[in-house]
């Protein structure tokens, strides 16, 4: 009886979402953001004592936890590469994430999916040849889910492997943007992602303009998709100058900890 009820309402808020207007006559998202706005940007750097690197990426009230463990030998000899790293990636979202009250399991498929999706675009951003029979452990974890989730574990993967001393190719970070309302819009909140509009993700070297993760969950025309994946490729730019403002500042700190730097 419960779950029947629970369907009903699902399917009430679905036809509820289908009908709101995400875009008001004055150009105003319904949390007050214009279309090309990211929300809010938070992060912190080594905030686990016992991982070789660590950080907490929020966009808005997203926010996500990266632990990274390595470069260290690896573990099975069978799995060690003599020409380059290899990396791991865990991807989980906690019980409390949501307001779902149903528990969620460490590793059931659609964490598992895009576990492997985070680890390829990792894959493509880590100099893993700099670190041959060696492996890199990755472990993410959403601590609160409100859209985006995908796109702040890679900058949350990111920055705690910059914090964990991995060489990168380069600033890479991810966005994504949508279309709802004939418009484009950029990081699409929980509301505006189930509102039936198709969205896609980007993560992008920003100095080298390449682009290593793009993925879509529904089809575009041809201009409409060239839009919205421009739109993302600024916000990753954004993203991105913020991630490495936030790098250099931790960076200066741990110099001047250590009586390197000045204060």
């Amino acid at each position: 009886m419960w779950s029947y009820v629970n369907d009903l309402g699902k399917q009430a808020e679905h036809q509820l979402l289908l009908l709101m207007e995400f875009l008001s006559p004055e150009g105003l998202r319904l949390d007050g953001r214009r279309p090309r706005e990211l929300r809010r940007l938070s992060c912190q750097l080594d905030v686990l004592a016992n991982a070789d690197g660590s950080a907490i990426f929020e966009m808005g009230n997203t926010k996500v936890l990266a632990a990274v463990f390595g470069p260290r030998e690896v573990e099975r000899r069978s799995d060690r590469l003599e020409d380059r790293a290899i990396i791991n990636c865990e991807y989980s979202m906690a019980a409390f994430s949501t307001g779902e009250r149903r528990r969620r399991g460490k590793q059931d498929r659609r964490s598992a999916e895009i576990g492997m999706v985070i680890r390829g675009t990792l894959e493509q951003t880590v100099m893993v040849e700099l670190l041959p029979r060696s492996q890199i452990d990755v472990f993410i974890q959403v601590l609160q889910a409100d859209g985006g989730t995908r796109c702040a574990g890679i900058n949350a993967a990111l920055l705690a492997l910059a914090d964990a001393g991995v060489p990168v190719r380069d600033r890479v970070a991810a966005c994504a943007a949508g279309y709802l309302d004939g418009n484009p819009l950029l990081d699409l909140n929980f509301l505006e992602d189930s509102g039936g509009g198709p969205d896609i993700s980007v993560a992008m070297l920003t100095s080298l303009d390449k682009i290593v993760l793009l993925q879509m969950d529904n089809r575009l025309p041809i201009d409409t998709f060239e839009a919205v994946v421009a739109l993302a490729q600024e916000g990753c730019r954004a993203i991105a100058q913020y991630m490495q403002g936030i790098l250099l500042e931790h960076t200066k700190r741990l110099s001047i900890a250590k009586g390197v730097g000045r204060s």
